[in-house]
């Protein structure tokens, strides 16, 4: 009897094997060996930084069309879309380094498991999970368009271009019902402390929310805190800006147009704050923080509002309130994270000065530092810096990553909110790594050459993609046309470096333009 239990539990795992193999292994090895005879001559070998180590090189594909963000209505004045336009180009189809190979050998998305197998074995413990939540059901649903983005996340971004889930994600995040209310993990973290002797306080005493909605998927909710026509005021510190939750959002579709895609998915939400925040949390020190006006509105604190005097309460109209909606990534114990320190960490006291602020060569020394001594790290850290510059976000004082991709995987660009807070001032220390380093990836430069370009103008395809959000207008114009401003500045930057130590020594080749011909000029003079 043990016997036959055995050769039936080995044919059963032979099948599942064979199964695996013939309908997702064998795939994916027939397009690599049918793709493997385009490959560019330029492997490895032949790829390396400025004074740095090699760095693998990404394929073109042919030209691929990515839809825009749903609900996009926007149109050029010659009738076409400018975004679809963008997201068609050959420099928006480059292919992630040997996608064939890392797919198959399991090194290239967070998760091992393949989606079907992963859904099948979701949806057997799906009837465990199903739960009644106040009269609220939670249903787990195995096509829901977070888990798919979780699913999506791989070495090189968030999300691929085409992938029809993020989409959907924000679609369902601007509509999905919220069971659950409570304080975020850092303010949590706090225990309801509240030191005022520090210059720049803990990110818990920032007034943000996280939001379970009813099949599980979970969203950090930041309330808008300032008008859209408002500049930060001259005499604020950056670490003591407000959060902006319309900065959040324009930072997810900013992200999205220079291909980054290193930002979560970020939807606007009017949220009810009486009937999606007070009456579903199960925190007595959230619902303690709620109050009616004198105008009869509903509103609410954070946890330090009358010890810390820089908290203010935020109110519905009377009960609506307008906010970003940020999908959160895997929790920690399945896809754990760490955080970094930027090395161009601004000082965040009142007179002091990091060394870097004084230091013209502060780059050579981080440059024979580990890990922005090889492969691409120190290439991230400039990408950040050029998206922070756009957005004139000064607070970048950590970064993360994903620690199964070590260190050749992309940083997340997390906590945007304090971006788009001056469309009157562009604050070019933020470009510091840029101009210190002088090094940036030719797929990068390519990209802003191509946004600087009357027909694919940056503040053009990102007025047209916002228009897809259900709080627009997100930005003033002033701000968009700001965008074209700083864009042209980083330009500026990139051609004296060239100048100065020629392209050999600026621009990192990080892919290969003989598979496809582009019109656009590589020379940055």
């Amino acid at each position: 009897m043990m016997r036959r239990d055995r050769l039936l539990l080995a044919a059963t795992l032979t099948a599942i094997v064979s199964a695996d193999l013939y309908f997702i292994l064998l795939p994916k090895l027939w397009n690599f060996g049918r793709g493997s005879g385009q490959f560019c001559s330029c492997g490895p070998d032949n790829l390396t930084l400025p004074m740095q180590g090699g760095l693998a090189t990404p394929r073109l594909s042919n030209w691929t069309s990515v839809s825009p963000l749903a609900g996009t209505t926007a149109h050029p004045a010659d009738g076409g879309s400018k975004l679809e336009r963008l997201f068609a180009h050959p420099l928006y189809s480059i292919q992630t380094p040997y996608s064939g190979l890392d797919s198959v050998t399991k090194s290239y998305t967070l998760f091992n498991v393949p989606l079907r197998r992963h859904m099948k074995l979701f949806s057997g413990a799906a009837a465990l999970s199903n739960t009644t939540l106040i009269g609220h059901e939670v249903t787990f649903d195995p096509d829901a368009s977070w888990l798919k983005f979780h699913l999506g996340i791989s070495r090189y971004a968030l999300y691929s271009r085409d992938d029809p889930a993020v989409p959907q994600l924000l679609k369902d995040m601007a509509r999905m019902r919220v069971v659950n209310a409570d304080y975020t993990q850092d303010e949590k973290a706090l225990k309801g402390t509240c030191d005022c002797t520090q210059v720049v306080k803990p990110s818990g005493h920032h007034l943000k929310l996280a939001l379970k909605m009813h099949n599980f998927a979970k969203a950090m909710f930041k309330p808008m805190r300032q008008q859209r026509e408002e500049q930060t005021p001259e005499d604020f510190f950056y670490f003591v800006d407000f959060q902006r939750h319309n900065a959040e959002i324009a930072a997810f579709h900013l992200d999205r147009v220079l291909d980054f895609r290193r930002v979560p998915p970020v939807a606007g939400r009017l949220v009810n704050v009486t009937s999606e925040v007070l009456q579903v949390t199960y925190t007595d020190d959230l619902r303690a923080v709620f109050f009616t006006s004198p105008a009869n509105n509903t509103c609410f604190f954070a946890k330090c509002l009358y010890v810390c005097k820089t908290e203010y309460a935020v109110c519905g109209s009377p009960d609506l309130l307008e906010g970003s909606l940020s999908a959160y990534l895997p929790g920690l114990s399945i896809a754990p994270r760490i955080s970094i320190p930027n090395p161009w960490i601004r000082s965040y006291t009142f007179s002091g000065q990091e060394e870097w602020e004084g230091n013209p060569f502060y780059c050579d020394t981080i440059k024979q530092l580990y890990p922005y001594n090889s492969g691409n790290r120190l290439l991230n850290i400039i990408d950040m810096s050029i998206f922070d510059f756009l957005t004139g976000n000064m607070d970048r004082h950590h970064y993360e990553i994903f620690t199964k991709f070590g260190d050749e995987g992309f940083l997340l660009h997390l906590d945007n909110a304090r971006g788009f807070g001056k469309h009157s001032h562009d604050e070019m220390s933020i470009l510091a790594p840029l101009t210190q380093c002088c090094m940036i990836k030719h797929s990068t430069l390519l990209r802003l050459q191509l946004l600087a370009q009357p027909g694919f103008r940056l503040s053009d395809v990102m007025r047209e993609s916002l228009e897809g959000d259900p709080l627009r207008p997100i930005l003033t114009e002033p701000h968009l046309l700001a965008l074209d401003r700083r864009l042209q500045k980083v330009l500026r930057v990139v051609r004296r470096c060239v100048r100065r130590l020629g392209e050999n020594g600026v621009i990192t080749r990080d892919f290969c333009l003989n598979s496809f011909t582009t019109s656009l000029s590589t020379k940055t003079g």
